[in-house]
């Protein structure tokens, strides 16, 4: 049966806290797209096709037809950043797309001037924010709504979504304060210090029912006062960390070895970066945050503790380095030492060039997308179907994540399905076969 899903009609603001790399990458490429400069590469919103009911009726129809999701002509993007440049001149100085690209988007980039960011240096000790806002931490969360409503009156918004495209902060895990919404709120009037900055964005949007996605590793939404908030207001969350780079061919190799049962003793990854989240994560607090999520991927995908002969002394070790002279390529390196047949060993190395933002952009739409979809379709709490895009699914409490991008995929897939009232498609396809049968 088909969910009654609320249409898409109006505007739909897109607000990211963050514009850096890839959120002025993601918000030129909608503007060059939108004037047929440039092709939506990437985004499965945009781009992808999934198909319907069996594989002899040809029914492969793109997601952005078969699914009511926004307009890319009916987007308008804010948001707030730590320093005052505007979206043009931020593109500018990440250096990600070529000049004569953003020049012919220059009048749209320039229009999206950030409001002024709720910063805490403890969080990200080698960022010096200047366009910052002050006041306490329950000061700042009404700031942040007034925001939110000031953008969506002022620019006719239908509707808002939330997109952290944020630096990451520094690891910390879970306490008191953060149990219970009650008790989140009382610690923002009391403003501690352990509600960080990403906290405020996320709790300011559920509060007023706006969907939210976390593209850093950060805590942020995986904590039980905002699911319970999420919960009451009937809204989407999904977090955390947009699944780019390295990670992604983790995601992509790792259960392909699986797969075949190839045993893995080792698998290092290395990477350097120069952009400002490379920046970030050279303070080895911020890292640690990055490297929790990272490391979580193989032993969910391989699963040692099921499979000891094939995975029980795997040795996973990661690093990242601060080189500024590659700006936002980034350039990983994965040796990955396998054993096959009789225990024989072999080696799989990757050297991945890559450019963090270019993936990342079209992950930040998706998930603006896919968020305000499940808004309108009456979903709330943790989207775990959209793990496609991140490196360390929220997933309900006990249950384990799911990495393996192929599973991911189905898991999305059939929530488009079920919500559009289609067939679940399993991919058995026994009957196709049975039904020869029954012929003969």
């Amino acid at each position: 049966m088909k969910t009654n899903i609320k249409p898409a009609n109006g505007k739909l603001g897109i607000l990211i806290p963050g514009l850096g790399a890839v959120a002025t990458t993601m918000i030129a490429g909608v503007e060059a797209v939108k004037k047929g400069i440039s092709q939506p590469i990437g985004s499965l919103t945009q781009m992808g096709s999934i198909r319907l009911g069996k594989r002899t009726e040809n029914r492969y129809p793109k997601v952005k037809d078969f699914v009511p999701l926004a307009k890319l002509e009916d987007i308008v993007f804010g948001g707030w950043d730590v320093y005052s440049d505007n979206v043009y001149e931020a593109a500018t100085k990440a250096k990600v797309l070529e000049a004569d690209l953003l020049k012919s988007v220059k009048a749209e980039l320039e229009v999206v001037v950030p409001m002024k960011a709720a910063f805490d240096k403890n969080y990200a000790k080698n960022l010096i924010g200047t366009h910052v806002k002050t006041g306490t931490r329950y000061e700042m969360a009404q700031e942040v709504m007034n925001d939110i409503t000031t953008f969506k009156e002022k620019n006719g918004c239908d509707r808002i979504v939330l997109i952290w495209c944020g630096s990451t902060e520094i690891y910390y895990e879970a306490s008191d304060i953060h149990q219970t919404v009650e008790k989140f709120e009382q610690a923002l009037l009391d403003d501690d210090k352990r509600i960080s900055p990403s906290m405020i964005y996320a709790y300011a949007a559920l509060k007023m029912g706006i969907p939210f996605a976390n593209g850093a590793p950060n805590l942020t939404v995986d904590i039980p006062a905002m699911i319970e908030l999420a919960k009451r207001t009937e809204t989407p969350i999904a977090g955390k960390d947009f699944k780019t780079g390295q990670t992604l061919m983790k995601t992509i190799l790792a259960p392909g070895l699986a797969a075949r049962s190839l045993g893995v003793k080792g698998w290092f990854s290395t990477n350097i970066l120069g952009n400002r989240d490379g920046l970030v994560l050279d303070d080895p607090d911020n890292f640690k945050t990055k490297e929790v999520s990272k490391l979580g991927v193989l032993e969910d995908i391989l699963r040692p503790e099921d499979n000891p002969e094939l995975y029980g002394d795997l040795y996973h070790k990661i690093r990242i380095d601060y080189y500024p002279p590659h700006g936002d390529n980034k350039e990983s390196w994965d040796n990955i030492d396998i054993f096959g047949w009789l225990g024989y060993k072999m080696q799989i190395k990757i050297n991945f060039l890559c450019r963090d933002s270019i993936l990342a952009a079209p992950i930040a739409l998706d998930l603006a997308l896919f968020s305000d979809l499940a808004k309108r379709s009456g979903m709330s709490g943790i989207q775990e179907w959209l793990s496609f895009y991140l490196k360390s699914p929220q997933t309900a409490e006990g249950l384990p994540p799911e990495n393996d991008i192929f599973k991911q995929l189905i898991k999305l897939q059939n929530t488009l399905r079920h919500l559009m009232g289609e067939d679940l498609i399993t991919h058995l396809g026994l009957d196709y076969y049975q039904e020869l049968v029954d012929v003969l």
